[in-house]
């Protein structure tokens, strides 16, 4: 079944930004499914988005793919109708 919004995060190395701006986006993206894309980090964000937002889908890229190609990745394994792409540092 696909959520009607899909609010996609393309991450690198982005555990800080995570962080410091992830709790205002999941408190305003109630009716959305958050999915964060890992351009493969090399810090500890997976853990972190494991560990503390366990409802949170993670597309885990097996490289990191830049902007572009990364998002083209994920965007290909999200099911919705609308998708709200926003960076980690939002």
């Amino acid at each position: 079944m696909s959520n009607k919004i899909a609010v996609v995060i393309l991450n690198w190395n982005g555990k800080s930004f995570l962080e410091k701006f992830l709790p205002s986006v999941v408190k305003h993206s109630i009716e959305a499914k958050i999915i964060v894309a890992d351009n493969a980090s090399t810090d500890d964000s997976i853990s972190f988005l494991e560990r503390t937002y366990p409802s949170i889908d993670i597309i885990k890229l097996e490289q990191n793919y830049g902007f572009a190609g990364g998002y083209n990745k994920a965007l290909k394994q999200v099911d919705s109708e609308y998708y709200i792409l926003l960076n980690s540092d939002v």
